[in-house]
């Protein structure tokens, strides 16, 4: 059985519990075993970075020491924010003889020999092993547009997986269903991130560039791999839907894509939970799959 350490964050037991959802269900249609880290705490994302440098590094260090503790020896963390700042935080360790001095006490181990990987790495790990062999669905016509966003591949000293300019790795992963990648303009662009909250218009008009773009190149769908990225781009959405003649393009997880081409059901992978509406596209492409939204 293939295992693996899990650091699900606090927006995959909240507001992208859809994320965490299609996740496990992939994992037990295909025999993996997630090993969540006991007592997790949340990595700091937003605001330790932005208040408290030191905070910022220890938070996640926390995390990875908890692994530690359990024996684990490579974490998965789909949160693209949370995954940046565990990756970030085994960096400061190695470059900043400042945060090492600091944290002294705290570090009773080597924590950089724990390897942390993103969804998108998982899932290359996966089909180098045969996982996903189980494939029962072909997604062969569905157009695809893979949105990154900034934190999987940014800054690119410390996310070194994937070209940081030109990345492929979703694209190839798109593949493995049968559907097809879209050449498009966007997919490293920011979406406004947490401005979602206070000055929502600039992230409106961010994210109405991004899907504009998407849309103008034939996509049928959007494809992303972090939950503050849905959120903009699915609920922010529906202010664009306000203009005459906009037409929505659905928004969802690389899990809930992956998990439809395994058989499993919209409701089952947790869409029918997402703002834009699916149906239509699912209706059209996914014959075999029983929709229940």
């Amino acid at each position: 059985m293939y295992t693996i350490g899990y650091y699900p964050g606090c927006s995959l037991t909240g507001s992208a519990k859809e994320f965490d959802k299609s996740l496990r269900k992939i994992c037990d249609l295909l025999g993996i075993k997630l090993v969540e880290i006991e007592d997790w705490n949340c990595c700091g994302a937003t605001s330790a970075h932005a208040t408290n440098h030191l905070l910022s590094v220890s938070l996640p260090l926390l995390n990875i020491k908890k692994a530690y503790k359990q024996g684990i020896t490579k974490i998965l963390a789909p949160c693209a924010a949370c995954y940046n700042r565990l990756v970030t935080a085994q960096y400061e360790l190695t470059k900043n003889n400042l945060v090492k001095r600091e944290l002294s006490e705290f570090l009773e181990n080597d924590y950089n020999s724990i390897k942390v990987i993103n969804i998108i790495e998982f899932f290359q790990e996966i089909i180098k092993e045969g996982i996903l062999d189980k494939k029962v669905v072909s997604l062969k016509g569905l157009k695809v547009a893979c949105y990154y966003g900034c934190l999987l591949l940014r800054p690119k000293e410390i996310v070194d997986f994937d070209d940081s300019e030109q990345p492929s790795s979703m694209e190839e992963i798109i593949k493995i269903t049968d559907a097809t990648p879209v050449d498009w303009n966007y997919k490293i662009e920011c979406c406004g991130a947490s401005h979602s909250i206070a000055h929502k218009d600039i992230v409106v008009d961010l994210i109405g560039k991004i899907l504009g773009d998407a849309q103008k190149h034939f996509a049928d769908i959007m494809v992303v791999a972090c939950p503050m990225c849905h959120s903009n781009l699915d609920m922010r959405q529906l202010e664009l839907r306000k203009n005459d003649g906009y037409k929505s393009i659905p928004i969802i997880y690389l899990t809930e894509l992956i998990g439809l081409s395994l058989g499993l059901s919209p409701e089952e992978l947790g869409i029918n939970l997402h703002f834009i509406e699916s149906r239509l596209v699912f209706e059209k492409y996914f014959s075999k799959v029983e929709v229940q939204l």
